[in-house]
């Protein structure tokens, strides 16, 4: 199974902690069934890659056992919400594939299923 998992959820909320989380989880049960799996940061979702990377986040030992299913975030996004320096210090891809946002096009094309968050 191919599935691309999108995390929108900002970080201004107990309920955006939750969202990213379950997102996490997801990626991380997917993964290890041996399911091809994309973690997607877009809109105010981009702000996590940078808050997920410090040691001392609650949920950072999660972000660390999924980093390498993480496909990208958002370029025009991570701008907009001023998070492009914590998306690249925690070494996750810019993605820009239509128009600075990804494709999400390509990913049905590709056979993915689409999960939002």
């Amino acid at each position: 199974m191919k599935v691309a998992l999108v995390v929108l959820a900002d970080n201004e909320t107990h309920e955006g902690l939750g969202r990213v989380v379950n997102a996490m989880v997801a990626a991380r049960e997917l993964h290890e069934g041996g399911d091809e799996v994309r973690l997607i940061f877009d809109g105010g979702g981009t702000v996590w890659p940078g808050e997920l990377e410090g040691p001392d986040h609650v949920a950072h030992g999660l972000w660390e056992s999924v980093h390498d299913v993480v496909a990208g975030a958002c370029s025009y996004c991570a701008d907009a919400f001023h998070a492009t320096d914590g998306v690249q210090q925690a070494g996750v891809k810019l993605l820009d594939d239509y128009h600075r946002h990804p494709s999400f096009r390509s990913l049905l094309h590709d056979g993915y299923q689409v999960i939002t968050f």
